[in-house]
């Protein structure tokens, strides 16, 4: 299976950098827009088969887009939400970020039962993940694109590629509309073709405005 991890567009949290993982969450900026309706052009030499997308509002609006140009349903599942911030929720200051993202990337070494502040841990984050591309896995489509999080695809990655580790995965921005595709299986394992960390529409003026969880870092599980 030919699997696309795509991040959601701009929000205006991640405008003030901050770790907003509730649900609904908020929707996306203009910019935000823009990236999504870009999709479909950046995207149009995929034949997708089958379309994810989190529960969070920001991934179903970037999804939408997608949705239209290819006549795919939105299946939207919370497996794929973005890591939960706990008692991080909200803040942008930099010991809470350090904290998140090494807690987040600490998972992807195998370190599965350290707990976010007040939230989940790597055996429930990376479990939730792992169900929905089992569940796409399953129904044999060859193409599946998923619009998801910053944290949660590089989590995912880092924990699951066998060619990306987490000093990548952690070193490597991942902004708005940026995607990871990979190749492969539950069963057999993942590699990764490409990871496009750059938006696939428009840019932001600055790295900064894609967020915290995207941004490229170099913490130490």
């Amino acid at each position: 299976m030919r699997l696309l991890l795509i991040r959601h567009g701009q929000t205006p949290s991640n405008l003030k950098h901050l770790l907003d993982t509730a649900e609904p969450g908020p929707g996306l900026t203009s910019l935000g827009q823009d990236q999504a309706a870009a999709l479909p052009r950046a995207l149009a030499s995929e034949r997708i088969d089958a379309l994810y997308a989190s529960t969070l509002l920001r991934a179903r609006l970037t999804a939408a887009p997608l949705a239209a140009a290819t006549g795919l349903e939105v299946r939207v599942r919370d497996g794929i939400r973005e890591v939960m911030a706990g008692d991080l929720e909200m803040r942008g200051d930099d010991e809470a970020i350090a904290t998140y993202l090494t807690t987040v990337f600490a998972w992807s070494a195998g370190d599965t039962g350290r707990r976010m502040p007040g939230g989940e841990n790597g055996v429930e984050a990376l479990g939730r993940f792992d169900s929905v591309v089992a569940e796409a896995a399953a129904t044999g489509a060859a193409t599946v694109a998923m619009v998801s999080h910053g944290a949660a695809i590089r989590m995912w990655v880092a924990a699951r590629s066998a060619n990306v580790d987490v000093a990548y995965a952690s070193g490597h921005a991942l902004r708005n509309t940026g995607a990871v595709v990979l190749s492969g299986s539950p069963t057999r394992g993942w590699q990764t073709l490409l990871w496009e960390g750059s938006p696939l529409g428009p840019a932001e003026e600055t790295p900064d405005a894609s967020g915290p969880a995207g941004a490229a870092s170099v913490p130490a599980p």
